[in-house]
């Protein structure tokens, strides 16, 4: 049942439980964008970064994504290095499968002893025995999708995964790797402007698997960015509130992850928790 609650202030979005087991605040934070240009390497300022994350914890965000391939590593260590010992109650879920040759060059790796090794980093780097969730990071095309995901069963009966997501799936691939092992959730590019994964989201939301959009704003073709715009005028809000807003909006299973390296870009962010679309607002936006 979803609950709404305030956070140090600050209105948090409806709640959502993954997994049966962990509860969490249905808007959360995309640690990517905390790296350096191209998602290579360090951020221009380390300690902005981390007070950046220490500020996402404080205003009631407790669903942090990221993944060893930002930085590569970067954005886990810059995680841990912010706030270990972890609150209570924090969720950080991370992602493996995907090699970072360059910046803005990304390589599907889905081989078993790959993703064992990949898991162990990312245990180290995060300081923990156990991932609350991991999440597969892209299906590799030379690598069977149910060998990928049986890698990881194995490690979640190893004690190393509390719960295993997937990500950038379609419909055969996310139900191949429901037949190996437990899913939670479903990680793939989803907004206001391409909705292509809407028939993933409709068995999320039937099964009850959370559904993360990552590039969850989007809205930049001129008729989306009109639509959005003409709702944001109503509300005084920005356009970037109101994608955020309808994403809530749209499904109970919905769990965005906006993200950002900046602390005003993240208050923006947040201030969509609090907007609330009207009925006839929200089916103008359906059509748009």
């Amino acid at each position: 049942m979803a609950s709404k609650e305030m956070v140090n202030g600050v209105a948090a979005a409806e709640t959502i439980t993954i997994g049966g087991d962990l509860t969490v605040n249905r808007f959360g934070f995309g640690a990517m964008r905390i790296t350096g240009k191209g998602i290579i390497g360090p951020p221009p300022d380390r300690e902005a970064a981390k007070d950046l994350l220490r500020r996402v914890v404080a205003a009631g965000i407790n669903f942090i994504d990221t993944a060893d391939s930002y930085g590569p590593n970067v954005s886990e260590e810059l995680i841990a290095e912010a706030l270990y010992p972890y609150p209570s109650g924090l969720v950080i879920a991370t992602k493996g499968g995907f090699l970072r040759p360059g910046p803005d060059e990304w390589t599907p790796d889905g081989r078993p002893e790959y993703l064992r090794e990949a898991l162990e980093g990312s245990l180290r780097r995060l300081r923990l025995e156990c991932i609350d969730v991991y999440q597969e990071h892209r299906p590799d095309p030379k690598v069977p999708y149910a060998e990928t995901i049986g890698a990881l069963a194995d490690l979640q009966r190893a004690g190393k995964i509390r719960h295993i997501g997937v990500s950038n799936v379609d419909l055969q691939l996310l139900e191949t790797a429901r037949a190996v092992a437990p899913i939670v959730s479903v990680q793939n590019r989803y907004n206001h402007e391409d909705r292509s994964s809407e028939d993933v989201l409709e068995v999320c939301q039937r099964d009850g698997l959370a559904f993360l959009p990552w590039a969850p704003v989007g809205g930049n073709s001129n008729l989306q960015r009109h639509a959005l715009a003409e709702v944001a005028r109503a509300h005084k809000a920005t356009v970037t509130q109101v994608a955020l807003a309808w994403l809530l909006r749209r499904s109970p299973v919905m769990l965005p992850i906006p993200g950002t390296g900046s602390v005003r870009h993240f208050e923006e962010n947040i201030g969509a928790v609090s907007l609330h679309l009207s009925d006839s607002e929200y089916e103008f936006l359906m059509r748009s």
